[in-house]
């Protein structure tokens, strides 16, 4: 009875993981897919840089915590370049606005204009609150390997990202 039991709780856990993995590929397949435009007014997707691992950050040029983490993120686009790692923002924000800002910080990574339809899909991607910043790390294959809700350290990035280099 007990193994029936037990067999019964691990048939519900995977049923109950399975959707929830499916839905989370299928919003990074959208992710990786849905045009933004860059700072510069050109259309861009994250598949450009398929085969990559992609560290995608959402931020607001007026978010205290995104601030906080950029200096993180120009480190680890610097540091991860040349192991096929990109870094790439999303601010949710206007183009002017976050342009002004990725000037007088020197931003070093791909910058793209979000609305408020890519918060949408930061909720999809895992993102419950709504909240900025929100990170999420696609695998080479573009399966979300991680999602982080607030500003990220560089130890909690580089630990992300070694079982994928």
């Amino acid at each position: 009875m007990l193994v029936a039991a037990i067999a019964g709780v691990a048939g519900y856990l995977s049923d109950w993981v399975k959707p929830k993995s499916a839905l989370l590929d299928r919003a990074a397949q959208a992710l990786i897919l849905t045009p933004f435009v860059d700072i510069g007014g050109k259309p861009q997707t994250l598949a450009q840089w398929k085969g990559k691992v992609l560290v995608v950050n959402f931020w607001a040029t007026w978010c205290a915590p995104c601030r906080e983490e950029i200096p993180v993120l120009m480190n680890a686009e610097k540091k991860y370049a040349a192991k096929a790692v990109k870094l790439v923002g999303i601010g949710i924000d206007s183009a002017a606005k976050i342009e002004e800002f990725a000037a007088a910080l020197s931003m070093n990574y791909a910058l793209l204009i979000g609305s408020m339809e890519a918060l949408d899909l930061t909720n999809k991607l895992g993102n419950r609150a709504g909240v900025l910043p929100y990170t999420v790390v696609l695998d080479r294959s573009g399966k979300v390997a991680y999602t982080h809700a607030g500003a990220l350290t560089e130890g909690a990035l580089d630990a992300a990202l070694a079982p994928l280099l």
